[in-house]
């Protein structure tokens, strides 16, 4: 009985790597950890809304109307980042609980979250809480996309904000991150500052 000569060993070998080579291409990990990173985000945000939501129905007031009284229900707030004590999920500093954990509203180990965390320094690794005028304005968790996919989804469907930190407003959808194409490449979101926004 004939065994495999060593070029056809080699040839073989060979073979298998280039099919691995366009699994791997095909199937691009980077991207996939960062659409596992985007939804994430996403998911987060929504249970911060909820909370948000949640302590105001229980309260009649925001958290950072409890942390600071100077706020009123119909006044704009933020967008200031998940980690700043008047989001809620953070004391003074974040080794201590905000308001929506004393009270129940979200569990302990959100504040280990790495948004939350101090070393989350960048914007696009930060989730953006804010409020637009009026008591029946919607809270929004705002983030900056890493996924293409994230950024192309967006784009088409006319998704694609720019928070504005200093009067709380989320204003309408932006076409200034559409990219040539139309598809969100070529633009550099966190310098241009392009967010997605739940609920959008």
């Amino acid at each position: 009985m004939r065994g495999f000569t060593l070029v056809e060993l080699l040839i073989v070998i060979g073979l298998l790597g280039a099919i691995a080579l366009i699994v791997i291409a095909a199937i691009n990990p980077i991207e996939q950890a960062n659409r596992a990173r985007d939804t994430r985000f996403k998911s987060d945000g929504g249970q911060l809304i909820s909370a948000i939501d949640r302590y105001f129905a229980a309260n009649s007031e925001f958290p950072w109307m409890t942390v600071n009284s100077s706020y009123d229900t119909e006044d704009p707030f933020g967008f200031v980042t998940a980690a700043d004590q008047e989001a809620g999920v953070c004391g003074a500093t974040c080794a201590a609980d905000g308001v929506l954990i004393t009270t129940n509203e979200m569990k302990t180990e959100f504040r280990s979250r790495d948004f939350i965390q101090k070393s989350a320094t960048g914007i696009d690794k930060q989730i953006l809480i804010g409020k637009e005028t009026g008591s029946s304005a919607s809270v929004y968790a705002c983030f900056i996309p890493l996924a293409n996919s994230t950024k192309q989804t967006a784009v088409r469907d006319g998704k694609v904000y720019q928070p504005n930190t200093t009067t709380g407003e989320r204003g309408s959808p932006v076409t200034t991150c559409d990219g040539a194409n139309g598809d969100g490449s070529g633009v550099n979101w966190t310098t241009n500052g392009c967010y997605v926004c739940i609920p959008d």
